[in-house]
């Protein structure tokens, strides 16, 4: 008898991707002709690339089986960071290192309380968060930084090209590629998700596990102020709200990625962060209001956590393999 021919299970996980960025694309097409213009990918790519870098961040968080809420505060006090240092004539490369070592800083504080002092990651990031944000206020009371923005060479991050693409997709391009190495073709990586798989054999395996928990707050936190560095350099203003948009796309871009392709990963994410883009962008040119799009991204959430739970697809995968007793 012939094998029967069963299609790898990636295939048909990439298909499932394929068909719903096909329909996605296909509605907001039928109402918005302009959505597949080559002017509104190019923004919407852009766009994706501040939700990607975020959501690369995260993805060490999740695959370490934490939760980071600090990220929007952290972004937001990057950017005051980034802005007071370009108003003070610092250079363009010191004023965007600055604003990623601070959230580098604040990741670390993140990663060492709750896996050395094993405080509880949600409770944690909600306070670091809320004191990044309160550190944020200090450097104007609260105002817009754009002093020396023009001649500082940031708005170029935005606006320049390599190439045929925008200088935010190269690095995001760079940032995934670099992310990919890292945690899929290094023992670091394994060490990574022997951290989250479970934690006990993981030790006894000799990883360093507290150690892989604090680097995977601390990428978070570096990766949120290079997100938002992007999205200072395309408004052309640092403000203290900057982080405030990142939370919701960013979870919805890990979960939802780590549901269509059976686990977290960077190319689970960056797939993710590209459906949830594409949603966003047809929302905006719609005119759809905020809350109705912040209301189905929250559902996307909702459906990808549930999608990505183990007791839920368990249970489903339950009741499709049980058979009828004899």
């Amino acid at each position: 008898m012939k094998e029967e021919f069963k299609v790898p299970p990636v295939v048909l996980r990439l298909g499932a991707f394929v068909v719903l960025l096909a329909i996605i694309a296909g509605v907001f097409q039928s109402f918005a002709p302009s959505y597949l213009s080559n002017g509104n990918l190019h923004a919407l790519l852009r766009h994706m690339s501040v939700n990607g870098l975020t959501a690369i961040g995260l993805t060490f968080v999740i695959v370490v089986r934490h939760f980071d809420l600090s990220f929007p505060g952290i972004a937001s006090l990057g950017a005051m960071t980034i802005g007071w240092l370009l108003a003070n004539d610092y250079s363009l490369y010191q004023s965007i290192g600055g604003g990623i070592a601070v959230g580098l800083l604040v990741g670390l504080i993140n990663g060492t309380a709750i896996s050395y002092f094993r405080l509880p990651d949600i409770v944690t990031t909600i306070a670091t968060g809320g004191v990044s944000v309160g550190l944020s206020y200090f450097y104007s009371n609260g105002t817009s930084l754009s002093d020396n923005f023009f001649g500082s060479g940031i708005l170029d991050l935005n606006d320049a090209k390599v190439m045929t693409l925008d200088m935010p997709v190269v690095i995001l391009l760079i940032a995934g590629i670099i992310a990919f190495v890292v945690l899929h073709a290094s023992r670091f990586g394994r060490a990574f998700y022997a951290t989250g798989e479970n934690k006990l054999s993981a030790v006894f395996s000799g990883v360093r596990v507290k150690a892989y928990v604090l680097a995977a707050f601390a990428l978070c936190g570096a990766m949120a102020c290079l997100a938002i560095t992007l999205l200072v350099a395309s408004s052309g203003a640092a403000n203290v709200t900057a982080g405030s948009q990142l939370l919701m796309p960013a979870f919805a871009a890990v979960y939802l990625g780590a549901a269509l392709f059976g686990a977290p990963s960077i190319p689970a994410t960056l797939a993710g962060t590209l459906l949830m883009s594409a949603m966003l962008n047809g929302f905006t040119l719609l005119a759809i209001p905020y809350y109705y799009s912040d209301a189905i991204v929250s559902t996307v959430l909702i459906v990808a956590i549930g999608m990505f739970d183990p007791k839920l697809t368990s249970f489903i995968g339950g009741l499709f393999s049980s058979r009828p007793a004899r």
